[in-house]
């Protein structure tokens, strides 16, 4: 008898989620805004809200191209059957066309609106698929020198007009590093994206963000093509608190973070060995910057059908 062997399965990234071109996507390089949407469903609806998930954010994607892209994740390690979507949006200005969407389109008020529960298991749509309160969203917007009055001179990105208040335009993501976009690694065509958040000492806002952009500037090079990070502010939310996205081409490459990390190439320890603060502060490293403890990570899939011994989407 001849062996036969499988095979290897290769993970899906989450742009394979959409039938859309490639370039039409938005994703956490080229959005002006990320909302990180996560719930916790009901262990017996754990199929059918997944299906729920995929269906909003395959509509979602088809109708309203241009304007936002939103893919569904899984945590790679942590709480089971809590779902991740990332809103991947132009502007604000065109989170504005998605408030429009619950009240004037049909289509999406269909989905919302959809039986999804057999009756004998009680019946219902999709707000019987997560545990009441777990839904909760995050705004994060792409970090620039001199957000939030962190610099001392006005930046770059701050724009007057003689009838009104100045205005910052936002750079997207993807122009935080030198790395050619054509090698970067992003929400839709990396295997795993690491979330990673810490929170800044109001007194080392200033430091501590250089020093976070400086890092993943030093990472980005000697990671290329294995990984690429990016760094977020959160708005409308928890003051100084910043976001890390660490995208990974797949699980494995964490042990390439990993000798990175290891080795620490010039560029990398000058970043880690630096004083960033002042003397007249007290003086110290990175180290003195965050809030002790505050500085976590979320491993996050992008989902597929049939993960975890769930129904497909047929």
């Amino acid at each position: 008898m001849t062996a036969t062997s499988s095979p290897p399965f290769a993970l899906p990234t989450a742009q394979d989620q959409t039938s859309l071109a490639r370039d039409a996507i938005l994703h956490s390089g080229n959005a002006g805004v990320i909302v990180e949407r996560v719930g916790q469903l009901r262990a017996e609806f754990r199929s059918e809200g997944r299906q729920f998930a995929r269906e909003l954010s395959d509509y979602i994607n088809t109708n309203y191209a241009g304007i936002v892209s939103v893919f569904v994740y899984e945590e790679t390690f942590g709480t089971k059957d809590r779902l991740h979507w990332l809103l991947h949006i132009k502007s604000l200005h065109a989170y504005e066309t998605l408030i429009r969407m619950g009240t004037q389109d049909t289509g999406w008020r269909d989905i919302i609106m959809k039986q999804r529960i057999p009756a004998e298991r009680g019946g219902g749509s999709w707000d019987r698929l997560f545990l009441d309160g777990a839904l909760h969203e995050t705004v994060l917007i792409p970090s620039a020198f001199g957000m939030y009055g962190t610099s001392e001179s006005t930046p770059d990105g701050v724009s007057t007009d003689a009838d009104g208040p100045a205005t910052f335009t936002v750079p997207v993501a993807q122009q935080q590093t030198v790395v050619p976009v054509e090698q970067q690694l992003h929400s839709a065509n990396s295997g795993i994206v690491m979330h990673r958040v810490g929170e800044l000492k109001y007194e080392f806002r200033a430091e501590g963000r250089a020093f976070s952009r400086a890092l993943c500037e030093s990472w980005n090079k000697a990671l290329a093509g294995h990984a690429t990070i990016f760094l977020y502010e959160e708005a409308f939310g928890q003051s100084d608190r910043i976001h890390h996205f660490i995208h990974l081409k797949s699980l494995s490459s964490y042990y390439t973070l990993m000798g990175v990390r290891a080795m620490s190439d010039p560029e990398t320890r000058e970043v880690f060995t630096k004083q960033w603060i002042p003397d007249e502060k007290g003086g110290g490293g990175w180290d003195r910057m965050f809030v002790q403890g505050s500085l976590a990570d979320m491993a996050l899939t992008p989902q597929h059908w049939g993960m975890y011994a769930t129904k497909t989407g047929d």
